[in-house]
């Protein structure tokens, strides 16, 4: 099992030293990849009256692409991944285009993780309809890997158009690996069916169990081997050691191939706060 970290960019600011700091020293440490998640804006309680969402205009996201940009020069093996980017809210060919640049920066070390979101107040202000999103999603993974693995692409979909297109440079990965985020059968089926992997939102015992029988019907309708399809769970941090072992072990047993480790939400105040505990974690491991 590959064990990462999940970026804590809500506890972090705009801090750019912080993020320097953070991606060289996960990677000395011997984590295998950073996870970062996304937001492009955030809702105004002011003005969404009741709203109830964990992030609001005060949490700082940074933007996965640009900032895994920017991780690129100053790492050379932690792999980058998205976990998710909100896929249906943002255009696709510039999707393609943004992630295959990554790739080429890094020299291979992104994996993409895509997801439909929750937040309808984005996708608003992104002009992109929320009540399709699940839809919109399945497409645009079909018309990514077509984008960065041919050098002309015509496609004439549901919700995106290309005629006679392409990418260039293309990626080192071709196509670069797609995983889904999800919480709902449909999700887990849509995993089964297009994914390379998935990211659980659950921990192990029933409800797991239920999402990955999901994923090997959604595999078995579309003729893929469910064995094949990779898993990263998530374990949080809230200051005791033993049970985040704990936890890591349990993830282990159930066949997960990846865990991220997330440190945000236990009162840890700076960057240094964060290595330290990620520390103790490695050496653990």
């Amino acid at each position: 099992m590959r064990v990462g970290v999940v970026f804590p960019q809500t506890e972090l600011g705009g801090d750019v030293g912080a993020v320097r700091a953070y991606g060289q020293r996960v990677e000395e440490l011997g984590f295998t990849h950073l996870l970062a998640y996304d937001h492009v804006v955030g809702a105004d309680p002011t003005i969404h009256v009741g709203w109830n969402g964990p992030y609001d205009i005060r949490t700082t996201f940074h933007e996965p692409l640009v900032m895994f940009g920017f991780l690129a020069g100053i790492t050379h093996s932690l792999e980058l991944v998205t976990g998710v980017i909100i896929l249906p809210q943002r255009q696709t060919a510039l999707v393609a285009k943004q992630a295959a640049e990554v790739d080429l920066l890094s020299g291979g070390r992104l994996r993409l993780g895509v997801g439909i979101g929750w937040n309808a107040v984005e996708y608003e202000a992104l002009g992109e309809d929320f009540s399709t999103r699940g839809k919109r999603s399945a497409e645009q993974i079909d018309l990514l890997r077509r984008l960065w693995t041919e050098q002309t692409v015509t496609f004439d979909g549901t919700f995106d158009k290309v005629t006679g297109a392409g990418l260039a440079p293309l990626p080192i990965q071709r196509p670069i690996p797609i995983w889904i985020g999800a919480a709902s059968a449909p999700g887990y089926r849509r995993a089964g069916r297009l994914a390379d992997g998935w990211f659980p939102m659950m921990e192990p015992g029933p409800r797991l169990d239920e999402a990955l029988a999901e994923i090997e019907r959604g595999a078995t309708e579309a003729g893929r081997d469910p064995a094949t399809i990779g898993m990263e769970a998530r374990v949080t941090w809230k200051g005791d050691g033993d049970a985040v072992a704990h936890q890591i072990a349990a993830w282990a047993k159930v066949g997960a191939s990846h865990l991220s480790v997330n440190t945000m939400g236990a009162g840890l105040a700076t960057v240094d706060e964060h290595l330290d505990v990620l520390a103790k974690v490695a050496e653990s491991l």
